[in-house]
């Protein structure tokens, strides 16, 4: 029986993120490199994250005011591999910042932020850059 158990868990360790593309996955449909995508969604649950409208990120993209329908609404995302995004808290890349590298972010409420917060519908300007 611990042995299932065991079994079960392993399984749900090996999905969780199943939903978030892995970072070598970013292309574009033409196959161009992406340098980051961000998501409006995620979930308590691991593999329903990175869902939701999706804003796409390409290399070199300097964003320090974002559009009003993604200021504060981006809940997950992923890095390309050999890339790096920096997002900020206020919009005119002012207030906290903070750097992500190549990976995958299925929950930004559990990337604090300060003190008492946490990146979750925080991100409001960012710069994504590719080597």
């Amino acid at each position: 029986m611990a042995a299932l158990a065991l079994a079960v868990l392993v399984a749900a360790v090996a999905t969780a993120g199943a939903q978030c593309p892995a970072p070598a996955d970013l292309r574009a449909a033409d196959g161009s490199r992406i340098c980051a995508q961000l998501y409006a969604d995620n979930s308590p649950y691991y593999d329903q994250c990175c869902a939701g409208a999706t804003l796409v990120v390409n290399p070199g993209t300097d964003v320090p005011y974002m559009p009003s329908s993604w200021a504060g609404s981006v809940s997950s995302l992923v890095v390309a591999t050999r890339c790096e995004l920096t997002v900020w808290d206020k919009a005119g890349k002012k207030g906290h910042s903070r750097h992500f590298s190549a990976g995958a972010v299925p929950r930004l409420q559990e990337v604090r932020r300060g003190l008492l917060g946490n990146w979750n519908d925080a991100i409001k300007g960012y710069y994504c850059k590719c080597n």
